[in-house]
């Protein structure tokens, strides 16, 4: 018996109990996973994002399946499934809080960090991490003697902020989802207190984690374009014999104001003529200079097939899953924002960076490193 991460949003744990609770699903880009890790028999623990709240125990009754058929509106995205048999299901306000004291110093997820920091969140970055089983027999003891002994965990101020419900607003032909953060999503650092040797530290950072964008893409068979200021620094971490991949103009056919977006996004893949995917390097206080770039290049070339990232430190994850939802972000002509930039946090980009053969993958892999804006 094996143990996995189900990752819920209140909203889709609410719907996943409305139809049953026998059915859990997960996005296209965990195919390969679930069909070569998951068993039946195994376990899936079930957590809450946004309230980070452990909340139901899932004993899987199949193996992994496509399946696009309408369950529920809040699910249609699921569609690699399991059937389940749900063992424990409890209620946002009974879920256990990972913050618990008993949870916390126990979990081997989370004992070695410090409380309040954001460096336990990697392993939550998306479904189907493996639970280590010391871990997973603790969790669902934990959950069962919740559900026949319940101790409600009471809603904090943040908490209830979290809970609101997706703001939707209605364009011609859609219905996009919107957020406009709040207090409780300002970044905890005022820039009156970011000296210049943090900033110079941040940069160093920066640059080396966009030379590491920039080798993975030449790894994968790409041609790389990075910012003409920031070539030299770049090729200063880049092995030679990569260096010819790095281009010095872009083989694109747009207009003047296209260029000029494009040629100041911090890293391109490119195949022959086309963007496969663009990156956009953000670890300094401001998160928002990479995503309007992004939407920028989205509102001048609507028709664009590109897959756009921003590539942050782990805590700057939430900030950036919800700035991205913005009004301004998710009302471009093409659709919102959220549809083509995902977020990957530096612990991806390093795990890309050392995985071995990476010349005969497809660069699809990132999917499973990724996070979007709807879990």
């Amino acid at each position: 018996m094996a143990y996995f991460l189900d990752l819920f949003t209140p909203e889709t744990w609410n719907a996943f109990r409305s139809i049953g609770a026998t059915v859990t699903g997960f996005r296209e880009r965990h195919r390969r996973i679930a069909k070569e890790r998951v068993d039946a028999g195994d376990i899936f623990l079930c957590y809450l994002t946004r309230l980070s709240r452990w909340c139901g125990v899932l004993e899987a009754e199949s193996e992994a399946y496509i399946d696009d058929s309408p369950i529920h509106d809040e699910l249609a995205p699921f569609t690699v499934r399991f059937k389940v048999d749900p063992i424990v299901l409890l209620d946002a306000e009974m879920a256990i809080p990972i913050y618990d004291d008993r949870v916390w110093n126990t979990l081997s997820i989370t004992k070695q960090h410090e409380k309040g920091t954001s460096t336990w969140t990697g392993f939550f970055r998306g479904s189907l991490n493996r639970i280590p089983e010391d871990d997973g027999r603790f969790l669902v003891e934990m959950l069962e003697k919740q559900k026949s002994n319940p101790k409600s965990f009471p809603f904090t101020e943040r908490d209830r902020s979290r809970l609101a419900p997706p703001r939707r607003v209605r364009t011609i032909d859609r219905e996009v989802e919107v957020e406009v953060p709040d207090l409780f999503d300002e970044e905890s650092t005022p820039e009156s207190e970011v000296t210049e040797s943090k900033l110079m530290s941040d940069g160093r950072e920066s640059i080396q984690y966009q030379a590491k964008v920039a080798r993975i893409g030449v790894e994968m068979g790409f041609r790389i374009w990075v910012p003409k200021n920031d070539k030299l620094r770049v090729l200063e971490h880049i092995p030679d014999h990569m260096h010819d991949k790095f281009l010095d103009v872009l083989p694109l056919n747009y207009d003047d104001t296209t260029l000029r977006t494009v040629e100041h996004i911090d890293v391109l893949w490119l195949k022959g003529r086309s963007m496969a995917r663009a990156f956009e390097i953000e670890h300094t206080t401001a998160i928002y200079s990479g995503l309007l770039r992004m939407a920028d290049l989205l509102a001048l070339q609507p028709n664009m097939d590109i897959r756009l990232h921003i590539v942050a430190p782990m805590h700057k994850r939430d900030r950036v899953l919800r700035e991205i939802r913005r009004p301004v972000f998710s009302l471009l002509d093409k659709g919102p924002l959220y549809d083509q930039c995902s977020f990957l946090a530096y612990d991806s980009i390093d795990s890309l960076a050392e995985t071995r053969y990476l010349s005969h993958m497809s660069d699809s892999i990132i999917g499973e490193y990724e996070d979007s804006a709807e879990v």
